[in-house]
Order: C-alpha cells, then structure tokens, then sequence
C-alpha cells in the first residue's frame, strides 16, 4: 500500500467499452408465466392501495413514496423484462410485499419504517417529471439515542451495474459502511447506469434534500465519494460543487472523454467544446476549495484517472493524497481504502468552515450551470465553454476582498464577506453597496472595467432583460431535462405531413429511452392542456410544427429561426420541411426564466447508454438541423446536416 502525492504513471486507460460493464450484451430471462401473473396480481394490489392512499390528502407526501417507490421497482422490472438472474423473481414478490405492508401501516396511521434502523429505503417525489427514485440511507447503530444530535451524512456512488434496477438496488444496496460508523450513509439510486450526469446528477442533490428534510444533518459534514462509475461521479459532483462537501473522495472512474475512449480525431465542436460541462479533468482548479483525497489498485487501468487528477492539480499547487494498493485490480475494497478512508473521516470531523467559509478562493467553471464557489457566483461569461476563473480572497491587511477574473462578464457577491472589493485592480464598494438591500452585491463588466449595480439595476438584473446565458437557462439541449419539463404535442393540422410524423418518432423515441435508461415516464399533455401554470414551472418541450402545435405557433415569431409550410431559414440558409426539421433549445417567450426545447429530447441515445457512461454528453448543441428519411421498416433514419452552439447572448456566432 502506497500513499503518494504524485505519481508518474505507465497504465494504459480504459479504451472503448467501459471497464465498468458492457450492456450490449446483456440478456433478461423471461420468468415463467405462472410468475410473472403473480407478480402482476401483486403490483395490481399495491397500485390499488396507492390509489386509496392518495385519496387522503392529509398524508405527508414523503410517505406516500416511500411505500409507491416499491410498487415502482415491480413496474419496471416487469416493463423492461430486466429479470437478470433467476432470483430476481423472488426478489420482486419480495419488494411488492414490503410495500403492500408499508401500505396497510401508512393506512392506519402507524407508518413503522420511520422508526427503523440499520440499512433503510425511503423514496422522493422528482421534481424534473413527478416519478418516484428510491434511495438507501443506514442509520448509526446509536441513533436513537442521539435522536436530537446533527449527523455527518456520507454520500457513496454506486458503480456501473449490469444487473442494476429498482429491485436489485433495494434488495442488496450496497455494501455496509464500516463497522461502527458514526454517520448518516446515502446511498442514492442514480436513475441507474448515467455516470451521475443529467437527471442521475440531479438525482443526488434530490436525495440529499429529502434526507435533510427528514433527519437533523450537519451541513458542513457531507462527505462526497464512490468507485467505478461512482468515482466518475464523484470527481464531477465534488468538483463541480465544491462548496458542498467537507470532503471528496472519488475511486477510479474516469475524468475525461477522449483519453478514456482513446479517441483520436476530434469531435464536431458542438460536442467538443461542450465536453467542458461534465470533463472533470478541466475543473481540477476547485480542488483548492474542497479537500479531495484518491485511492485505487496498481493494476487498475482506471487508476490512470486518479493520477491524472493528481498530476493535474499539482500544476496548480493543489495537493491530492494519492493511495495505492500495487497489488490491487478494479475492485472498491483493497487495503489502501482503509487509510484513504481515514483520510476522508478527518475532513468529515473537522468539517467545512462556518460561514462566510474560506475566505480565499481559486474557482474556474467553462459554464453557468456549475458557478458557486462559498460566497461568490459567476453570474454571465464572455464566451460559453471556455475556462472563466475567479481567485482571490480577503486581505488580511486591509480587509479588502482582492479578485482577479478571467473571462467573467458579470459577478456575485455576498455583501458581509468584506468592506471592499477589489476586482481585477478596480476598487469598488462591497458591504454598502446597492444601499445595503440585497443580501448579493452585483458586477458587471464594461469597455472601462467593472461597474457596480445600484439597487434598481440589481432587480433589473437579476430579470435578465438582455437575455444572456445565465444559471439553468445556458443550454445546451439536454439541460432542459435537469429541470422540471413537459413534453407538448399537437392536436392541430399540420403544415407539413412528413414533418409532423417525423416529430411524433423523436417523441416516441424520447418516450422509449428516457423510461428504460433514466428510469421515469416522460410527462406528455396536448397542446390545449398547457395553462399559465405549467408554462410557469416548466421548461416545454414542443414537438410537431407551427401548424400542428399552438404553442409552437406562439413562440415561432421570437426564436432565431423561419418557419414557412415550404421551408425553415436558419442562418440565411433555407431547408426543405419535406426531408428537414429543426431541433433547438431557447430561452421560452412566454417566460424567458425557462426553457423551450423544439422536436427534441436527450440527444444522447440507448447505444450512448449501453456502450459507456463517458459518451453520455451531447450530441447536437443548442440548435441543429436534421435531415429524416423514413425507410421501409417505418422508421426514421436521421442525419446532422447542421449544428451550432449559441454564444452568451443566445446568438448564433
């Protein structure tokens, strides 16, 4: 066993199918007739009690998924014939009956899972479709006896699993913390196999919320880590958020696209330049923030991912203990876990600073969906997808916050971290700005450097009048599904047959994919459904065309595009609408706080999904033409003619 700070390494990385596990060729055994009606008459029962259940409005809606996220796991499992092993059978029987007993309890008052310890599952409503997502937490063997005391709360990732779904994940989740542990253990479900990205990502800050709404958690003690899959996602979600975590500890895994893969030639940069969202070998810099600490096995090919980090950090003077088992392959138990682990239990005890936390910070983002960091938030940059850094802290001297920026367009900051701030050599006002009203102070940037916003300017601001790429509206198009969204049909005449079909294949494909690989039916209502509130609360996803779709027929005239019966015009180039249809995400007219997403939903496909959790980034920027030709089996083969990345201000470059 090794603990290293550097390490110059020979391993060759993991090339194109995932060391994880490959699950093209993976085969379900169908169970028996006589089974699967069983199972059946027993999902039947327990949907029935849920539906009597949710007839009692009184009832906490937490409960409720806690006993409908049982009649979930049966669902799909049968849906999705995933019955991967003979004993998968046994195990959903076993599965209905827990919730059929959780139903019975929860009827007459007297839910006794609440007052169970050792390894328990708890379920949460998802506010990006509805569908109820399970998670695991294990309690400490004394937590009753400290019923008012503030846990330490570990989030652990699972890793890639070809036999993974809802019942497996409930029915072996996980292996036990170490014997004696003093914390609240997480184990989140992920929405399955997605490398944490998307809604698998969301998945973990929804889990983390529903335990905090449940359980007395101590903020500043979240320990972040996993292995595998789970490693991958723990580099991307500690260091995408490092204000959240008192420590990360990421295992294996993979940080980066094209040295995973082995790819050669480099991808169109509309999918080159937006592997900058989730490639977390670019946001190394967080590690300042956030204490990182790393573990794997000598004879692990991903173990090149953990020394990359390493190597990478250390350019910028950041230290990442390193432990090694050399004799150790792929595997998440070896004997360097041990120390790795006592590592990541010493930051947990010491825990995050209270605030206003670390007053000196090095942060760098290449996009507004990730632009916290303690008391600082990148509000707009100047171009999309390139490193945009702040650092800096207060002078001990002085008492000046001190920053220097690079590619920033427009900042926040909390008023009580300093007097002054002094931004890029420019002193400005800080705790008395904006007369003191707001709890952030804002800064924009000019031709004559930065400008502090007066109160009135600051709530103008924060409306976005200028329509900037800003958090959660920056695209590209597979954001729109991180969020809460619906997806609209037509129930119009449409201008053009062939287009409209074609539309109606994306949706049913979206359909397909999003509920086998991300776990939930897709919400989809008709276009005379949509009211003020749901254009409100939710991104709309529109399918069809200006004549099949009212909405799209309201927002046609406001998006950057032309759209005739004959033709759609992008960019002064025309295309037929018999063989072209347009995809795109865009700040929504009706309600420019969120999204619309026109004839698309992930870009990423099942082959995506099967093939590796590396090529789950997307595919078609923010806009892109697609040329359809249906073949003789009925469906849609679909070539890019034409992609695109809109710059900050949602212009085509």
């Amino acid at each position: 066993m090794i603990r290293l700070v550097y390490l110059s390494i020979l391993f060759v990385p993991v090339f194109s199918v995932s060391i994880f596990s490959n699950l093209s060729k993976l085969e379900a055994q169908k169970p028996s007739p006589q089974d699967r009606t069983k199972l059946e008459n027993q999902l039947n029962k327990l949907q029935q009690q849920i539906k009597q259940l949710k007839q009692n409005k009184e009832l906490k809606q937490s409960l409720l998924a806690d006993v409908e996220v049982y009649a979930k796991a049966a669902e799909w499992i049968l849906r999705h014939n995933e019955f991967y092993k003979p004993q998968y059978v046994k195990d959903t029987s076993n599965v209905l009956e827990t919730g059929l007993t959780r139903a019975r309890q929860l009827k007459s008052g007297k839910p006794d899972w609440m007052q169970q310890t050792g390894t328990v599952i708890f379920g949460y409503y998802s506010k990006i479709d509805g569908s109820v997502q399970p998670y695991a937490l294990t309690f400490p063997k004394d937590f009753k006896s400290k019923s008012r005391h503030r846990w330490p709360l570990h989030v652990e990732l699972h890793g890639r699993g070809s036999r993974l779904n809802e019942v497996s994940f409930m029915t072996r989740s996980g292996r036990p913390p170490r014997e004696g542990h003093n914390w609240m253990h997480l184990a989140p479900f992920g929405r399955i196999n997605n490398g944490w990205r998307w809604s698998g990502e969301v998945d973990v800050h929804e889990a983390i919320a529903d335990v905090t709404k449940r359980h007395l958690i101590d903020k500043k003690r979240i320990t972040l880590r996993g292995f595998s899959m789970g490693g991958a996602g723990a580099w991307h979600l500690g260091l995408h958020y490092p204000s959240l975590w008192s420590g990360v500890g990421p295992g294996a895994g993979f940080v980066d696209f094209y040295q995973y893969q082995n790819y050669k030639e480099q991808l169109p940069h509309y999918q080159h330049k937006t592997l900058r969202i989730y490639d977390s070998i670019d946001y190394a810099l967080n590690a300042a923030n956030v204490p990182v600490v790393t573990y794997g096995g000598g004879k692990d090919k991903q173990l090149v991912s953990s020394t990359r980090m390493v190597e990478k950090a250390k350019e910028q003077n950041i230290e990442i203990p390193i432990y090694i088992s050399p004799e150790a392959a792929h595997q998440a138990r070896m004997p360097a876990y041990q120390d790795y682990l006592r590592e990541l239990l010493k930051h947990s005890e010491q825990g995050r600073p209270a605030w206003p936390g670390k007053k000196q910070i090095r942060f760098i983002t290449y996009t507004p969906k990730f632009n916290q960091c303690e008391w600082l938030t990148i509000e707009e940059l100047d171009e999309m997808y390139e490193p945009t850094i702040v650092e800096g802290g207060v002078n001990p001297q002085s008492g000046n916050l001190e920053l220097s920026t690079e590619n920033v367009a427009a900042l926040s900051i909390a008023r009580d971290i300093a007097f002054k701030v002094e931004l890029d050599g420019t002193l400005l006002p800080l705790e008395s700005a904006a007369e003191g009203l707001l709890p952030e102070v804002y800064y924009v940037k000019s031709n004559g450097g930065w400008d502090v916003l007066k109160y009135e300017d600051s709530r103008t601001f924060n409306d976005n009048p200028n329509q900037r790429k800003r958090h959660n509206l920056q695209g590209p198009i597979d954001d729109a599904f991180t969020l809460p969204f619906v997806c609209v049909k037509g129930t119009g005449k449409p201008w053009n047959t062939e287009l409209n079909e074609w539309s109606q294949s994306v949706l049913g494909l979206f359909e397909k994919e999003y509920d086998k690989w991300l776990r939930a039916k897709a919400p989809v209502i008709n276009d005379q459904e949509v009211d003020e509130q749901t254009i409100a609360n939710k991104n709309l996803i529109l399918f069809g065309d200006p004549g099949s779709n009212g909405l799209i027929a309201k927002v046609i005239e406001n998006l950057p595009i032309q759209w005739t019966k004959d033709q759609i015009t992008i960019n002064g180039k025309n295309y037929d609408t018999q063989t072209h249809g347009v995809v795109l995400i865009y700040p929504n007219p009706l309600n420019q706080n969120r999204y619309v997403v026109i004839n698309s939903g992930h870009t990423m496909h099942e082959k995506d999904f099967r093939a590796s959790n590396s090529w789950l980034f997307p595919k078609l920027g923010d806009i892109a033409m697609i040329q359809f030709q249906k073949n003789s089996a009925g469906t849609f083969e679909n070539k890019t003619v034409w992609a695109e990345l809109f710059n900050s201000n949602w212009e085509l470059p």
